[in-house]
């Protein structure tokens, strides 16, 4: 198999270099292509630096990768999944890894998410998608954290190939626990929102100010945001867009 490895934080992060090692010790081979600079918070969007019709790549070494090969785009990821799923950087992929991300994606805030906006870019070309998420600051110095996600990336991923292929994203997000105290994998619903809530300050002539912040209210039991906070690692399915099931639309016939 073969697997296009992405992310939003960008080629330097040390998220998606673990990401791609634990995908090539999984035996798959393995395309890293990501951003060439930060795109968080990107969600699905197309957009690239492009001169003509042409897009930005260039090879890249990194370390701790092996001989995976690496490729900084000048795009945004669900740009780099979805011309990645057309054979721009190689063979076309059979599945879409996306991440580690620095900052969970919970809720239904992932909609807002460059991670998650990758996999499910994927999941319009057929192929199977893993979003992969790791809470707290995700402090490269922080090992403990890091070392918490690559287990849990890897039994997400073999969790991942071992379902029936197919358009579906498996959004993960890792607790910042050390290893010994992740208290496991758990299937979970979408909070209603999401970890972060943006409130709305003072406005004037020609600015707006806005606060990022955790939510007030506790989140509600059994939701991804809930569990994240226990010790639990998260498990949700995505499915991509489509249409609302037994939708009518009153008031529209001969309008």
């Amino acid at each position: 198999m073969h697997a296009l490895v992405t992310n939003d934080d960008g080629i330097d992060s040390p998220g998606v270099h673990l990401l791609a090692r634990v995908a090539a010790e999984a035996g798959l081979e393995v395309t890293l292509a990501a951003p060439d600079q930060d795109h968080s918070g990107s969600s699905a969007s197309m957009t690239a630096l492009l001169h003509g019709n042409r897009l930005a790549v260039r090879e890249r070494r990194l370390p701790g990768v092996g001989a995976v090969r690496a490729l900084a785009v000048g795009a945004s990821p669900a740009l780099i999944a979805f011309a990645g799923a057309r054979g721009a950087f190689g063979p076309r992929p059979d599945v879409v890894l996306s991440g580690v991300n620095r900052g969970p994606n919970t809720g239904t805030a992932v909609l807002h998410s460059g991670t998650v906006g990758a996999a499910l870019t994927g999941t319009l070309h057929g192929l199977p998608g893993l979003a992969v998420s790791l809470a707290g600051s995700a402090d490269p110095a922080a090992e403990h954290a890091w070392a918490t996600a690559e287990e849990v990336a890897r039994r997400a991923l073999r969790w991942t190939l071992g379902l029936a292929p197919g358009p579906v994203v498996v959004n993960v997000n890792v607790p910042d626990v050390p290893p010994e105290r992740l208290r496991g994998l758990r299937p979970a619903r979408l909070a209603p929102f999401g970890a972060v809530q943006v409130e709305v300050g003072e406005t004037g002539e020609d600015f707006v100010a806005l606060t990022f912040r955790e939510s007030p209210d506790g989140p509600a039991p059994g939701t991804d945001d809930a569990l994240l906070r226990e010790g639990w690692a998260t498990v949700t399915l995505l499915r991509p867009p489509a249409e609302a099931p037994g939708a009518d639309y009153p008031g529209l016939d001969g309008a």
